[in-house]
């Protein structure tokens, strides 16, 4: 299966006319990456990663249309998706720490539907915090919300509820 998606992700690079070193494998997880080395990161990363979806979305759904069961995977460039997923991890920390501190709601920067399932399944077992995605399309963000009373809260336990500020970055 690996060998058909590295195959079509060649193939779409090689029509793009954009040369690369090398594209490797590794597992993380439920997901293949496929890591693609390049000089030409700036045409295949895009503002704020825009073309990298793009080039998975397209590698998706040609692998949709060739393969039975395409196994779920991620195409990377020069460690781009990485750096971002650790970003928005340490973002995620920060924000769920704010969000127990402060006792209120809240709100991460809009994401990509990955992105919010890694917040979501890193706060899963947080007794403290609960996560929900609200928004509509590309507007889609994690909501980080308190929850008061749950094990693990020190101190004095106030009533907040009626406060529906929410902070966000």
């Amino acid at each position: 299966m690996g060998e058909s998606i590295l195959n079509i992700t060649k193939e779409v690079l090689d029509r793009l006319s954009i040369p690369y070193k090398k594209i490797t494998i590794e597992e993380l997880g439920a997901h293949s990456l496929f890591s693609i080395e390049t000089e030409h990161s700036a045409l295949l990363i895009g503002a704020r990663g825009e073309h990298l979806k793009a080039l998975n979305f397209i590698v998706k759904r040609l692998a949709e249309k060739k393969l039975a069961d395409p196994a779920n995977f991620i195409i990377d460039v020069n460690g781009y998706h990485k750096r971002r997923i650790e970003s928005i991890a340490g973002k995620a920390k920060l924000l769920a720490e704010r969000a127990r501190a402060f006792k209120h709601d809240v709100e991460m920067e809009p994401m990509s539907a990955y992105e919010r399932m890694i917040v979501h399944a890193a706060f899963s077992d947080d007794p403290s915090i609960t996560t929900e995605s609200e928004g509509e399309g590309k507007f889609r963000h994690v909501v980080f919300k308190y929850i008061e009373g749950a094990s693990g809260d020190e101190g004095e336990k106030k009533d907040y509820s009626s406060s529906s500020s929410r902070f966000s970055i």
